[in-house]
């Protein structure tokens, strides 16, 4: 009798241990989750950023998460075009160089959003959309990335997180074409 408690309890603490120890990729929506990130450059930042925000952290297929992920990029872009759009506003030093990032942010949120609608149709295009942000965030960091005032340095953190964002969106849109054509471009 013995024998048998001590047995079931280390079986126990075997699979408790089993489960502890697996890797995330054991859940069932974690195959979509990793389709996106082992197409992204940082999979650290995106396997934390998909698996912690509630529009993306349980998927129920591949597209529904890619439009999640393509949404929390427009969401960023058209935040922080407000930011600048306001600080361009409030602060006349730095007017004319926010004024240009304003208006890259809200073309990062277009193509965002005409990726958005592609992505199922045509998700090549859907890719090619979302990579041509990177242009307007090249911009950005041309205009402003010399600069030392706070917001210049708020806008410089913002757009790197916002190229981590792109490149999740890339990584998401190349997920679901599927054909790994677009993998080469992400080395």
């Amino acid at each position: 009798m013995a024998t048998s408690s001590v047995l079931s309890t280390f079986a126990a603490a075997a699979i408790t241990l089993q489960l502890l120890l697996s890797p995330a990729s054991a859940s069932p929506h974690m195959k979509y989750i990793d389709a996106i990130c082992d197409r992204s450059h940082d999979q650290a930042f995106c396997v934390k950023t998909l698996t912690t925000n509630p529009p993306t952290a349980a998927p129920i297929g591949l597209l529904p998460l890619s439009e999640a992920v393509i949404n929390l990029a427009i969401s960023h872009a058209e935040k922080t075009a407000i930011f600048v759009d306001e600080t361009a506003k409030k602060d006349p030093t730095v007017k004319v160089a926010f004024t240009e990032c304003h208006k890259a942010y809200l073309a990062v949120a277009a193509d965002l959003k005409s990726a958005n609608v592609k992505l199922k149709a045509s998700p090549d295009t859907a890719n090619y959309d979302v990579r041509a942000s990177s242009d307007n965030m090249r911009r950005v960091n041309e205009l402003v990335g010399k600069n030392t005032d706070k917001a210049s340095t708020t806008l410089k953190e913002m757009t790197m997180q916002m190229e981590k964002l792109l490149d999740l969106a890339a990584g998401a849109a190349d997920a679901v074409d599927d054909d790994d054509e677009n993998m080469r471009l992400r080395v």
